[in-house]
């Protein structure tokens, strides 16, 4: 039995028209499976709740969407019976899917799902934070505060607006976003704590993202990001002048990101941040509202994945 958790309305719409076509190919092979349909924002962790609560028999759980359905999904897991999760990619950014090189054709993943030749067990994050109780968030791919989550922000309002700017496939909307956020960001001072021990101050901060996965949006900031390694990759952008942020944004959208003037990368298990005046947060492009304080920690080779 094959499970699936769909979104519809992923990427506007095209999460639904790629399920038909699936099913319709599922029912002519007599595959046996149950697939959930999400119909609003926290059906797919429910439905991952649900599959995998008090579940002993392994399972295999495919995910139809976006890297946010599959922040739903991680977040819904319960790992007490052994869990593989495939993945079809319909969403913005794919950031997921582009790291993991699946194929762009949903048809393809699928016959990878039906019939795995890798599965790997990777690493996934948890981001912690106080809203008047601690808040524990898993992800997949990144989590970041500062401009970057701006953006994921926004592109969230428009793929909530039905905008025609979130029905563009690839990374177009990130960009155009990016570039309205980048006009209104203002920096800020702040720390990190890496792995309780090192503390490193910034003046000017732009953003700082943590990877699973290189990609954000799009945009490599942590090319050496290994989702094997059991660590975080962290990028810190800042520096007191906005323009020279054009470069980096550059670096990061062709993939030639590396050493240069208001980057710095740092690798640990867990990371300490505090800024010194709210700024937003995402996980794996879901907001997380503003934050001044945000822990990070990797979790190793803990999500078995098909590949």
């Amino acid at each position: 039995m094959y499970y699936f958790i769909v979104n519809p309305n992923a990427h506007g719409g095209q999460g639904g028209k790629v399920w038909r076509k699936l099913e319709r190919r599922l029912e002519r092979l007599g595959i046996s499976y149950d697939a959930r349909l999400t119909q609003a924002p926290g059906d797919a962790g429910k439905w991952a709740a649900e599959l995998t609560r008090e579940c002993r028999e392994s399972r295999t759980i495919a995910v139809v969407g976006g890297d946010g359905t599959i922040n739903e999904v991680l977040n819904g897991l319960s790992f007490s019976c052994p869990i593989t999760l495939g993945h079809i990619p319909v969403g913005t950014g794919n950031d997921l899917g582009r790291s993991l090189k699946l194929p762009r054709n949903p048809r393809r993943c699928l016959r990878r799902i039906l019939k795995p030749k890798n599965c790997y067990n990777l690493d996934y994050g948890i981001l912690s934070y106080e809203t008047g109780q601690p808040v524990h968030r898993r992800f997949a791919v990144s989590s970041g505060i500062g401009l970057d989550a701006s953006v994921c922000h926004d592109v969230q309002d428009h793929v909530k607006q039905h905008s025609p700017l979130a029905r563009i496939s690839g990374r177009l909307p990130y960009v155009v976003i990016g570039l309205r956020q980048l006009m209104l960001a203002k920096p800020a001072s702040g720390y990190l704590v890496l792995d309780g021990e090192k503390k490193v101050e910034f003046n000017h901060i732009w953003f700082i993202s943590t990877h699973i996965h290189p990609c954000e949006g799009g945009f490599q900031f942590a090319p050496k990001a290994d989702p094997e390694s059991g660590q975080l990759e962290i990028c810190v952008v800042h520096g007191n002048c906005k323009l020279r942020l054009l470069p980096v944004l550059a670096a990061a959208w062709f993939r030639r990101m590396g050493r240069r003037k208001g980057v710095r990368f740092y690798r640990c298990r867990e990371v300490k941040i505090h800024i010194n005046r709210p700024f937003p947060v995402h996980t794996d492009g879901e907001s997380c509202f503003c934050q001044t304080d945000i822990a990070l920690r990797c979790v190793e080779g803990k999500l078995k994945m098909i590949v």
